[in-house]
């Protein structure tokens, strides 16, 4: 979990928070979740925003890939961390989800979590 707890929090504006117990890492970028990890009965999950036409491909291409766990099952896929799932495919699912949120962040925002730490807006 620690590599890719990392990885998430290496994206520019990324911070972690614990809104449902200490357990559950959830990604936020601009206060808008991105992934979410957590070890469940089954092991490492991580959730992920997905486009809704590949997140259809992904579950029927990995068995380890399923509708997300309490979210909008259009948008988001669950990915069991159980090593069927190739490394480089799983990053590149946490990049896409990452993207998708941050797309979605109104200009300001993007801005914010762009910036360098202590480093002022540009007007």
């Amino acid at each position: 979990m620690l590599e890719l707890r990392q990885y998430c929090l290496d994206k520019k504006g990324a911070a972690e928070d614990f809104p449902f117990g200490e357990d559950i890492h959830v990604m936020k970028v601009g206060g808008k979740m991105f992934a979410l990890l957590a070890t469940g009965e089954s092991g490492l999950q991580i959730s992920l925003k997905c486009e809704p036409d590949l997140a259809e491909t992904l579950r029927f291409q990995y068995h380890a890939i399923k509708p997300g766990y309490h979210l909008n099952k259009r948008h988001w896929n669950t990915v069991e961390v159980d090593g069927t799932v190739p490394e480089q495919e799983l990053l590149s699912q946490i990049d896409l989800s990452y993207h998708l949120v941050f797309k979605g962040l109104p200009k300001a925002k993007q801005q914010l979590s762009t910036r360098k730490k202590g480093q002022a807006l540009q007007s």
